[in-house]
């Protein structure tokens, strides 16, 4: 199996879900399209890893929603053990600051303070979420244990927070060189 069927048997270990719900939900992870989830999930149900259920809808055609089987659980358990691959890094800016010296000051400027907009927003994003996280969960969140089940969430995303910190820094010291 591919690094995408685990990332959709990980998503539904936590919840049912059909395969639009999966495609948004594997977003922030994993970059998938329709045209991928869909036949994925259809292998990964002839295998046994995930069961679904059709559910009527009246002004749109039937959905299936999808649940993990103990066979895709245990696929999980083993695929967690295996050696991870390094990760694939693809930024379109990285690529743009290694020629910038081809335009002057403040268009070099403009590029780091448009990345930097994009960054603000997604570090208010993380720290909304973080707040929700905090108003769900009955202890404080440097409290919760591997067993909890927020305690993926709250690690995901307390890394997610020190990383567009760490992008917002780095902007800064860009733009004091400029």
């Amino acid at each position: 199996m591919n690094t995408l069927s685990y990332g959709l048997l990980s998503l539904l270990n936590r919840n049912s879900r059909t395969g639009y719900e999966l495609m948004q939900h594997i977003q922030p992870f994993w970059q998938a399209k329709h045209s991928q989830i869909y036949p994925l999930l259809a292998q990964l149900e002839q295998k046994g890893h995930v069961q679904f259920v059709h559910v009527p809808q009246s002004d749109k055609p039937d959905k299936k929603v999808y649940s993990l089987t103990e066979l895709g659980r245990e696929a999980l358990r083993q695929w967690i053990l295996k050696p991870t691959d390094e990760p694939v890094t693809r930024d379109e800016l990285m690529l743009k600051v290694y020629c910038i010296g081809l335009v002057d000051r403040d268009q070099a400027r403009k590029v780091i303070e448009d990345r930097e907009v994009f960054y603000r927003q997604r570090l208010l994003k993380f720290e909304k979420s973080y707040e929700q996280l905090q108003q769900n969960c009955e202890k404080r969140l440097d409290e919760l244990g591997l067993q909890d089940p927020q305690f993926s969430h709250y690690v995901l995303l307390h890394k997610a927070l020190a990383r567009v910190k760490g992008d917002l820094a780095w902007c800064d010291w860009v733009k004091a060189k400029l």
